[in-house]
């Protein structure tokens, strides 16, 4: 096949992935009261419609999927499924000892994918939240609206998780799942453990035109010594900064860093774990990390474009050194860049098309890249 009807197939395949986007659909909002609590039931259907250039990334970006330079691996390949799409039901009730929020939502991303799964489940009395629900390190001020589900790595919106917090004004202070988000110690010689539970702290506040939030985690990471039965352990620590400023009523841009050394997961798409047991003096020792994201939206006609360029990177120097859990293969580096354009139909009718380039690096300097195309259509009850 010529390089030139090779890219002509490329793209009549990628245009082809647009067709169910012209499907029509309506979207009802539905709420009701029961005994003095009122109800409300929503979600949304979603049809992510994707076309990989290069290796495939799966149904969400997965970068350990992305070929390296001088690796074989085919190329093309489409993907339609409706995971994201989720069902929630939320209460509001009204007592003499003040109001009492629940909410539970799931969606299809289990199992990898087509089963239903746990997102929130979580409820709130008088700034007490406790269930589970986004971790309490990070927020979405410096996020900037992307259509795959895997949001931009180098922030420190990460996953939800099991918690119990308390929140006063823009401060919040929660107790998280240690072992969860954050991920465990690497570990050949015994087992990780998690003692105590992961300690956040975040503030947000707004300034005219500037939105800005601050998080700071604490961690203990440990594992179980099977041949000395005894307990190692290290202190872990994250920091992040975040904000949002309207430049008009137009455009709007965004910068979010994060920084830890033990931090693991609560970075986004996190390359490596959090820390690895030194296999000649049997000491834990944290991995440091780093992730920047910087974004901005313009408003235009019914939606807005949005451009992000985010990245994060694990310094695996003595990892690779110390521990056999990593190795010249062992991811370091991630980095993505966006531009899409999501705009509304009309009330619960939203449409987007998005171009992503995504890149890994390993230990040993060897890079790869890929190319995705993605559209969706989603509608919201």
């Amino acid at each position: 096949m010529s390089k030139k009807f090779k890219n002509n197939s490329n793209c009549i395949k990628a245009a082809l992935v647009m067709v169910p986007l012209l499907v029509p659909a309506y979207a009802q909002a539905v709420s009701f009261d029961v005994d003095g609590t009122r109800v409300s039931v929503g979600g949304f259907a979603k049809l992510d419609a994707i076309y990989d250039f290069d290796s495939d990334l799966g149904s969400s970006i997965q970068f350990p999927n992305i070929a390296l330079d001088g690796e074989r691996a085919p190329e093309g390949h489409t993907n339609l499924h409706a995971f994201e799409s989720r069902l929630n039901v939320g209460t509001v009730t009204q007592t003499e000892v003040g109001e009492i929020r629940t909410f539970v939502e799931g969606d299809f991303y289990g199992a990898g994918g087509g089963q239903l799964r746990l997102r929130h489940a979580y409820g709130e009395w008088n700034g007490i939240l406790a269930g589970q629900t986004w971790t309490n390190f990070g927020g979405f001020i410096g996020l900037t609206p992307t259509i795959d589900f895997t949001t931009p790595t180098g922030n420190a919106l990460g996953l939800r998780q099991a918690q119990i917090r308390y929140t006063t004004g823009g401060l919040s202070l929660s107790l998280e799942d240690p072992g969860n988000l954050g991920g465990n110690v690497v570990s050949t010689q015994g087992d990780a453990k998690s003692s105590l539970p992961d300690f956040t702290a975040r503030y947000e506040t707004a300034y005219n035109k500037l939105r800005v939030g601050t998080s700071v985690v604490l961690r203990q990471l440990e594992y179980y010594n099977d041949a000395t039965d005894s307990e190692e352990t290290a202190f872990g620590w994250g920091v992040h900064l975040e904000s949002a400023y309207d430049l008009s009523d137009a455009l709007t841009v965004r910068a979010s860093i994060v920084h830890g050394d033990g931090i693991g997961g609560y970075i986004n798409v996190a390359p490596n774990a959090p820390a690895y047991v030194d296999e000649n003096t049997l000491d834990v020792e944290t991995i440091k990390s780093t992730g920047v994201m910087l974004g901005a939206s313009y408003k235009v006609g019914p939606g807005a474009v949005n451009l992000v360029a985010s990245g994060v990177e694990a310094d695996l120097d003595d990892a690779v050194q110390a521990s056999s859990g990593f190795t010249n293969d062992s991811n370091k580096e991630y980095r993505s860049y966006y531009i899409n354009y999501i705009w509304n139909l009309a009330p619960g009718v939203q449409y987007g098309v998005e171009l992503g380039r995504h890149s890994r690096e390993v230990f040993d300097g060897r890079d790869g890249a890929a190319t995705r195309l993605q559209a969706m259509a989603k509608y919201s009850f």
